[in-house]
Formats: structure tokens, C-alpha cells, sequence
């Protein structure tokens, strides 16, 4: 849409459409209010965050029109200037935000995890459609906020969970949900990734010119500098800023069991590992959540595992560094981002999968972007929106809520509260610098 088009884009974004049928996974609660327009029409996208990850993001929306980037690291931003050069450049998202919201449809957030609470909301808030990287918050509460807010505002929001968008994932929810291994009554996820370890380092340095750390730090306390500690590679270890192996990975890999098993909030949450370190994350952890029945599936029970925590043999099955392990009343099947396995081997021998019950993403060429990028322009549905990835979010933090606090949860999703353990409420949220609140 062009800055000289007859429909201004705050009017666009106020339009509301029918949206197309929601897809068949039962996800999706609503369409984007956005107006049905020519897939040619490009949507006025801001970036904030624009390398390592982030770059990945950006490439994913390069084919519409990058007219905002943000970076804290001037050496990023302007690389990513060279590339788009038509892009107004920011170093702080919330002066981004308020000086191009009236010429903006959409925002892609991919800083570092304590930062995406605030961008992602004020970008919500001004009727703007979100593609955010995982976890979507840095905070249980910050995840019901995001996916409240955008469901008030009919916005399309997208989780960065790439490996949702492909064939695999799809085929083994249809197998899960078509009863090939009878009633799933427990769930092992694990990824031998570590995110964890170290001590603060004592002092600190001034930050390169090129570096504004003070925005970096964005809601966390204020530090000094540290040169490899903390930017660009390393936050996720440190509390302040990631939640550590389980924030970086369960929304991969628990997503296929939260979409293949329905699941949404558990009603009980434990976690076992090394002594909690104040600052940061553990070498390794095991969470195990219980679920309730849900649309007349059984409860289940699931069970995380990171680092060096995570098992070599499951149900008498030598297994890889990372996976999905589904056990059911019939049979059991392992899975991973590009391959499932039914087991025992000699019963499923010639077993023939389901039809296909689930529209399979043929978007390029970056297919999880272009699903959201398709529902800002014509509100069709996406797989990841932040009703389903809120949930999700939400469940994985509460992993480190639990471990933090060494005391099993029971937990009470409407309330947002571990009934049980009222001290709970201290890492459910968390204090924010002055100018960066989230609420």
C-alpha cells in the first residue's frame, strides 16, 4: 500500500474481514481485522532487532517493504542498512514506534528474550500485526498480556517457531490424533542443548561506541558492560535476560506435543536439577507437567529435559540428543523436527498413515513468515498466533518458575497463581527498570 493510497493504513488496519476458514489443527481463534487485499499489495513492515537471529527474521519479510529498522548495535544497523535502503534507522524501538506508527502495518520483534514483552505490546496496542521470536515473553505474565491484547485488537501475530511450518510436524499430528498409538498418557521432550552455568563477572568495561547498552538492557537491572559475557551471543544464560536452555528450545520441540495432544495450561508443574544459582540458568533440568483431560483426550503427563540431564534410553528405546517421545496405550512414536518413528517396530510394520487432515504450508520461501505475512493482508488464520503460543510460552516458563523456587506448583491458569505457593508470584512477573514497564 502506498503512502499515496486512497485507504491510509490506520484505516486498513480498522477494516475487518471474514477471514478464511480456520485451519483444521483447532489453533486459531480469530482472524487478523484486516482488510482482503492483493497479495501483491506489500505490507510496511518495522524490524526491530537485525542480526544473528533477528537476521533470519528480516529475511523472512524482505519481499514486502522494510521501512523501519532498529538495532541497539550500530555495526548491525547499518549493515542491515545497506540492504535496506529505503529503511529509517532507530537505535531505540519505543521512539521507532512512536514516530512511525501512523506509516507502519506490522512490526517483527527479535531481540534478545526480556525485551519482547514491551515492543510486542506497544505494537499491538497501536493496531499492529507482531511476528515475534520465541519464547514470546520473558515472563508467564507477560505471555497472557501479549495474547489478551492481541486478541482484543484482531491483530495477526505469529510466534517464531519455524519448524511448525513444515510437512513433519503435520504428519505426526494427524498419526497422534488419529489413535495409531491409542490414548497418549505420557510425553518426554528433551534437548541436549545447555543455556546455563558461570558467575557474574566481577567490574566491567565501557561498551564500544558502536554499542547503546543501556537500551540493550531495555527492563533489566542495570550492569556494567562485559565484553563476551552478555551481548550478542550469551544473554540466555543470565536470568536477567533468557530463561535459559528451556526458554531457548521447549517452544520447539513442546510445540508438537501441545499441538498433536490439545494441550493448553497444566494444572501441576516440578522441576529437579542442579542447586538454583541466583544468576544464572542450570547446566541442566527436568520439568514434568501435568495436563488435564481436554476435548476427550486422557490427562497427560510431560516431562523436559536439557543439558546434561536428558536420557539416553526411554521406554527401552536408545535415543538421539533431542526429540519428542509419545507414549500411548497402543504403541509409542519418537519424533524430531524431520522424522517420527512408530514403535514396537513389528506391530506398525507396513502401517499405513491417515490421510492428510492438515492444509500443508507451500508459502516461499520462507513459509512460517509468509503464513503471517498472508494473514496481515487477508486475515487467514496462522498456526502460531499468540493465543496457542501464549499458552505455550506460558507452560515452559513455569518450568523455571518451579525450579527457581524448588517447590512443586499447583497451578491455576484462569488465575494466573500457583495456588500453593504464593511466593511464586515473584518470578510469574518481574520489576522493570523506570521507562520500560510492561503492563
Amino acid at each position: 500500500m502506498s503512502k499515496h493510497s486512497n485507504v491510509s493504513r490506520r484505516d486498513f488496519l480498522k477494516a475487518t474481514s471474514a477471514g478464511a476458514a480456520a485451519i483444521s489443527t483447532g489453533v486459531w481463534t480469530g482472524g487478523a481485522k484486516a482488510q482482503s487485499r492483493s497479495a501483491n499489495e506489500k505490507l510496511q513492515v518495522a524490524c526491530i532487532g537485525t542480526a544473528n537471529r533477528a537476521a533470519a527474521d528480516v529475511a523472512g519479510v524482505r519481499a514486502e517493504d522494510i521501512v523501519a529498522i532498529c538495532d541497539i548495535d550500530q555495526t548491525y544497523l547499518e549493515r542491515e542498512a545497506a540492504r535496506s535502503k529505503d529503511a529509517k534507522k532507530y537505535v531505540d524501538y519505543r521512539e521507532m514506534l512512536e514516530a512511525e506508527m501512523d506509516n507502519i502495518d506490522a512490526v517483527v520483534v527479535a531481540t534478545a528474550d526480556h525485551n519482547h514483552a514491551l515492543p510486542a505490546l506497544m505494537a499491538i496496542r497501536g493496531g499492529k500485526h507482531v511476528y515475534c521470536e520465541k519464547p514470546l515473553s520473558h515472563t508467564v505474565a507477560e505471555a497472557r498480556l501479549l495474547a489478551t491484547e492481541a486478541k482484543k485488537k484482531g491483530v495477526a501475530t505469529q510466534l517464531g517457531t519455524q519448524i511448525h511450518a513444515g510437512d513433519n510436524y503435520r504428519r505426526v499430528v494427524e498419526i497422534i490424533q488419529s489413535g495409531a498409538i491409542g490414548d497418549v498418557t505420557d510425553c518426554h521432550v528433551w534437548v541436549g542443548k545447555s543455556w546455563g552455568g558461570g558467575e557474574r563477572p566481577a567490574g566491567g568495561q565501557e561498551p564500544p561506541k558502536t554499542l547503546s547498552w543501556d537500551l540493550w538492557l531495555g527492563s533489566a537491572p542495570e550492569r556494567p558492560f562485559f565484553p563476551g559475557r552478555y551481548h550478542p551471543a550469551n544473554w540466555r544464560r543470565w536470568w536477567d535476560f533468557g530463561q535459559g536452555t528451556l526458554g531457548d528450545m521447549a517452544c520447539h520441540y513442546m510445540d508438537l506435543p501441545f499441538w498433536a495432544l490439545k494441550l493448553r495450561h497444566p494444572t501441576h508443574c516440578e522441576a529437579e536439577g542442579p542447586e538454583v544459582h541466583p544468576e544464572t540458568c542450570p547446566l541442566g533440568l527436568i520439568v514434568r507437567y501435568k495436563f488435564p483431560e481436554r476435548e476427550g483426550m486422557s490427562p497427560v503427563n510431560l516431562t523436559w529435559y536439557d543439558g546434561n540431564l536428558i536420557p539416553k534410553m526411554l521406554e527401552g528405546q536408545r535415543v538421539p540428543s533431542s526429540g519428542v517421545m509419545f507414549i500411548g496405550t497402543e504403541g509409542m512414536m519418537f519424533a524430531d523436527y524431520g522424522s517420527y518413528r512408530l514403535f514396537p517396530v513389528e506391530k506398525f510394520k507396513g502401517y499405513e498413515p491417515p490421510k492428510p487432515t492438515i492444509e500443508r504450508n507451500r508459502l516461499s520461501p520462507h513459509p512460517h513468515h509468509a503464513e503471517w505475512i498472508r494473514a496481515c493482508k487477508e486475515g487467514t488464520p496462522t498456526t502460531c498466533n499468540f493465543d496457542y503460543s501464549g499458552a505455550l510460552t506460558e507452560s515452559v516458563l513455569l518450568g523455571n518458575v518451579a525450579y527457581r523456587l524448588g517447590k512443586s506448583l499447583d497451578w491455576d491458569a484462569k488465575a494466573l497463581k500457583a495456588t500453593n505457593v504464593h511466593e511464586a508470584d515473584k518470578y510469574i512477573t518481574k520489576e522493570y527498570r523506570r521507562g520500560w514497564e510492561v503492563a
